[in-house]
């Protein structure tokens, strides 16, 4: 299958190079010559522009930042115009950007009346996931629009839910956002505590992942340095998923809780923690890196 892929991050160029090593026809494009060159190196064909990429593809996977960089490169924007006149009527679009809800809907609306079918995937797994072709997809859209892309998903990821209509999967992503960002801050926390106490951080981390308290960070993602060889801890915090990320998906889950009149008391605490770190100087380190402002000094 011919195959457009927008936006070559740390999660887009795995997911871009999973879909060519399945035999894809894989065409990728990001503003970044660096993202480009870094695809093309493992085989893929880059694209001279987004409206370049998809000339022929029957497929249109996107990955980016935010809300506005979606809509803007579906619908057009000031800087760019709309990407849409040129996707072939018939063809797929799978949207895996982490953003609102009520984008996604306007970008399928716009989608849907030009023959296009969309549907919202955003993932979970982070950048070993997306290496390892291992990713959780989370899906918004109808049922025949995710079984035609089912096969490109099973590429890229090993679980798949179908969350309901255009939109939802971007509600679970956030749900499942909020709880990630808590629960790296509370882990940190712990970690922090016991460490100030003279416990070794393996140690600790091993009796918690173990105990009532294990979770995933734990598991798989520790905050700690040279607990986790593979965690980005233990590179700097350098890759991985970034703190303003984090923030950013804080934000959309604090706006749907405002708007849906839910409560998310620990949702805003840690809002405000990574707008905090971020402020520090933290925003581009990986959002494990909060364990930094809750470590004892000296």
């Amino acid at each position: 299958m011919q195959i457009a892929f927008i936006g070559l991050g740390h999660m887009g160029a795995p997911m871009a190079i999973n879909l060519h090593k399945a035999g894809h026809s894989v065409k990728a494009f990001d503003l970044s010559p660096d993202a480009c060159a870094q695809v093309k190196a493992q085989g893929l064909q880059v694209a001279t522009s987004a409206q370049d990429a998809v000339q022929g593809a029957e497929a249109i996977v996107s990955m980016l930042p935010a809300s506005a960089h979606v809509e803007g490169l579906y619908l057009g924007s000031d800087r760019a115009p709309a990407l849409l006149p040129h996707i072939a009527k018939g063809a797929l679009v799978i949207d895996s950007s982490t953003i609102a809800a009520a984008t996604s809907q306007k970008v399928a609306r716009a989608l849907d009346a030009a023959g296009i079918a969309f549907i919202d995937a955003p993932v979970s797994g982070g950048t070993g996931g997306a290496i390892a072709g291992t990713l959780t997809f989370m899906v918004g859209g109808t049922d025949a629009h995710l079984e035609r892309a089912r096969p490109l998903l099973e590429k890229m990821g090993t679980n798949i839910f179908h969350a309901g209509s255009v939109g939802a999967g971007q509600t679970a992503k956030i749900c499942n956002n909020m709880l990630l960002g808590i629960l790296m801050a509370g882990t940190s926390e712990a970690i922090a505590l016991g460490v100030a106490n003279g416990l070794d951080p393996t140690v600790l981390s091993e009796i918690m992942r173990r105990s009532s308290g294990g979770n995933w960070a734990l598991e798989k993602y520790n905050p700690y340095p040279g607990v986790h060889e593979n965690a980005p801890a233990s590179k700097g915090y350098a890759g991985g998923f970034g703190t303003d990320l984090m923030l950013k998906d804080l934000g959309l889950s604090q706006e749907n809780a405002t708007a849906v009149k839910a409560s998310t008391p620990l949702g805003g605490l840690a809002r405000a923690i990574y707008a905090a770190h971020s402020i520090a100087g933290h925003g581009g380190e990986d959002f494990s890196s909060v364990i930094k402002m809750l470590q004892k000094k000296g």
